[in-house]
């Protein structure tokens, strides 16, 4: 039950992550110049409230040192990017390995 979650999340942000790369190729085509929009920036646009929020959240729990390095560093980074990455991670974490002699039964 558990996998089945972690490869539900994953389909979900390999969708999310397949949506931005379109918006990112669209942009592309338009300007004709190479357009990858920032995870913040795709926040920011769509829910600014949650996004100063989750800063908030992060700030006071953890400490601004964890937002100012690693989430910074990360919303700055295409959102298909982060996204697919996460979609893998959740992935491998779901993934169901096959036995060994379970191939050779009959």
């Amino acid at each position: 039950m558990i996998r089945f979650l972690f490869r539900l999340a994953a389909t979900v942000a390999l969708a999310v992550a397949v949506i931005m790369a379109v918006l990112d190729a669209t942009r592309t085509v338009a300007a004709s110049a190479l357009v990858l929009t920032p995870l913040k920036t795709s926040w920011n646009a769509v829910s600014p409230d949650t996004l100063a929020a989750s800063e908030t959240f992060v700030r006071d729990r953890i400490g601004p040192l964890a937002w100012d390095t690693v989430i910074d560093w990360i919303l700055d980074r295409p959102g298909f990017a982060v996204f697919a990455a996460l979609a893998l991670v959740l992935y491998m974490i779901g993934y169901r390995r096959r036995r060994k002699a379970a191939r050779f039964a009959a």
